[in-house]
């Protein structure tokens, strides 16, 4: 007959293995860049142009889009210098960039009087209520524009710790779930969503104005959506024994669920909070840096303190701990596991909605999708510091977030969630319990 501490590893590996899979089959599905002068020709919108010189067109010069929702898109323009992109959102701005490398020798992106712009080879366009645009590049004689390479290193490994730090908060929380109750919650990326989306709607009822005050509201509706959610369905469902495997299943039944409401009630479009647009200083040479960068990476470090002295210090720390650690003994010495496994629902869940609002600065946008845009990343960051363990989810998400962010600098941008793939596999080759995760014995 087997016990459940025989059990628990094999469905422990059974779920980092599926975290695994999931992970690959989600970086595999963002497809690779494009070489035709026409990408994404199946989305509604179109953005398209030329790049000439000399009014005679430029071939095979790649170019590059960002936009709302995390939109990357890679194009390269035929043999008349024409390209095409189709783009999800009408009524957004997106920013197209020449990639210098790919000119002839010798010319460069010149200014265009008829534009503003940061730098030549840099423009941002808007996608009218027509749902087509077009962006066209002059190049003549000049010199390049070039950044150095440590400061690109720089600015890479800066955004990097930022978006680790980010993704930090929310793994903490998803990774103190799977200890305490074993649960792989794929519903854990609406709760980052649902951080932002409730600040998103509380701007727009006391202004913004009101920001910081519709933040500690909104953590105070998460926190409380944390209570609810375990209260109506995860307690229950514990109670009556329903194996991880199926409950499992039922976070990813959840996930759609509420990702879908959310869809109902704020649309497909990106919406913004205050000071998203905010001025980037220079730190030195082309290293830049916004007020809302340093404000997210300082409050990220000390929410990620306070935590750790909580975890360590506090009674109910311990006791998390504890539980983590064996349930079955913490329950027997007196431990009320169910209070435990609670209040760690309310912390998982206030730390995931402040992710969320960081990650609405960080893209920048608010999307009904845009806790799953990073759910995959969350989970290769978990497993990789080790399943059910604080401190190395921690350690995962810097790994990933500097690899997503410093991987563009060698291959396309719409690519760089491979690295952090990589190394995930590599980590879980050799030693498949995580940097931080305890080796544990079947049978």
């Amino acid at each position: 007959m087997r016990t459940n501490s025989t059990v628990q590893p094999r469905v422990s590996r059974f779920i980092s293995a599926l975290g695994a899979f999931v992970l690959a089959f989600g970086v595999l599905a963002l497809g690779t860049p494009a070489h035709a002068d026409v990408v994404n020709a199946e989305l509604p919108f179109k953005i398209s142009g030329n790049v000439q010189n000399k009014g005679v067109g430029i071939p095979a010069v790649s170019i590059s889009m960002t936009g709302p929702a995390g939109f990357v898109a890679t194009v390269l323009t035929d043999a008349d210098g024409k390209y095409t992109v189709g783009v999800p959102e009408k009524l957004a701005d997106y920013t197209v960039t020449v990639d210098e490398m790919t000119l002839p020798d010798g010319v460069a992106v010149i200014d265009n009087p008829a534009t503003e712009f940061v730098e030549a080879s840099v423009q941002t366009v808007t996608v009218g209520p027509g749902g087509r645009t077009t962006m066209n590049f002059f190049i003549g004689q000049g010199e390049r524009k070039t950044t150095s390479i440590f400061d690109q290193v720089v600015q890479r490994l800066i955004s990097g710790i930022n978006f680790g730090l980010m993704l930090a908060l929310a793994s903490v929380g998803l990774s103190l779930i799977y200890g305490t109750t074993g649960i792989s919650n794929f519903a854990h990326a609406e709760l980052v969503t649902f951080g932002a989306v409730a600040t998103y709607g509380l701007v727009a009822l006391m202004g913004g104005d009101l920001l910081w005050l519709a933040i500690i509201l909104a953590l105070v509706l998460s926190a409380a959506l944390g209570w609810g959610q375990d209260a109506a369905l995860w307690a229950p469902l514990r109670r009556r024994g329903m194996g991880l495997v199926q409950l499992m299943i039922v976070s990813i039944g959840l996930s759609l669920g509420v990702r879908y409401l959310y869809q109902f009630f704020i649309g497909g479009s990106t919406e913004q909070l205050p000071g998203s647009d905010a001025e980037r200083f220079a730190l030195f040479g082309s290293v830049t840096l916004s007020a809302i960068d340093i404000a997210s990476m300082s409050i990220s470090v000390i929410l990620i303190m306070l935590f750790a002295l909580w975890l360590n210090r506090s009674k109910v720390g311990k006791a998390t701990r504890a539980i983590s650690d064996n349930p079955g003994l913490a329950a027997s010495s007196g431990i009320d596991v169910d209070g435990v496994v609670r209040i760690v629902w309310i912390i998982g869940s206030v730390l995931a909605g402040f992710s969320g609002i960081l990650w609405a600065y960080f893209r920048p946008g608010i999307r009904w999708d845009m806790g799953g845009q990073i759910l995959l990343l969350i989970f290769a960051a978990t497993t990789l510091g080790g399943l059910g363990t604080a401190y190395g989810a921690l350690v995962g998400s810097l790994i990933v977030g500097i690899l997503v962010e410093s991987s563009s600098l060698v291959i396309p941008s719409d690519l760089k969630y491979v690295g952090a793939l990589v190394v995930l596999i590599g980590i879980l080759l050799f030693r498949p319990q995580g940097i931080l995760g305890r080796k544990e014995r079947v049978g």
